[in-house]
């Protein structure tokens, strides 16, 4: 079993507190990634979608977990699990020293998570407290006009990586 954190950052042009809609522990928010099998190393074709809402038994014993398959390729089984309260919103100050910040946790068991990718469902809030809400960042970026703080705001440069932690 290991444990890896899912981190992102971007820049963030007058804008702070990126993250999912409902917050980074969104039970309806949809993680997007690949898979690397941990015994042959195969990665899988299509992205895996994980929600922390959808959760399946386990094939032996009990207890339920985010995504139980076999690999393709040598037929080894595999789960995650995610682990919420570990995700923070990516703030400006983050942004500009360009440091990552948590999103969420998974707790892998013959896979190993690889290349997030970015959805719609995020939000964030200006500099000036206007709130942009579902985010589509699909395409890499998001530009929007905040009428009240009267300024462009901009995601742009969006960045992922998956690091084992403890």
């Amino acid at each position: 079993m290991v444990n890896y954190m899912l981190q992102i950052t971007a820049e963030l042009e007058n804008l702070t507190d990126l993250q999912p809609q409902g917050g980074c522990d969104d039970p309806n928010f949809s993680y997007l990634f690949k898979l690397k099998c941990g015994r042959c190393g195969e990665e899988t074709q299509k992205e895996t979608s994980l929600t922390l809402s959808e959760t399946v038994p386990l094939a032996v014993g009990k207890g339920t977990v985010h995504l139980s398959q076999k690999c393709k390729f040598c037929g080894r089984d595999g789960t995650i699990t995610m682990i919420p309260g570990r995700g923070k919103p990516l703030s400006h100050g983050d942004s500009e020293a360009g440091k990552f910040s948590p999103l969420m946790m998974f707790e892998c068991r013959g896979y190993e998570p690889l290349n997030y990718l970015f959805v719609d469902g995020w939000k964030a809030v200006s500099l000036e407290g206007t709130k942009f809400d579902e985010i589509d960042l699909s395409d890499g970026e998001f530009a929007e006009y905040d009428e009240k703080g009267e300024c462009p705001v901009m995601i742009s440069n969006l960045r992922s990586t998956f690091v084992v932690v403890k």
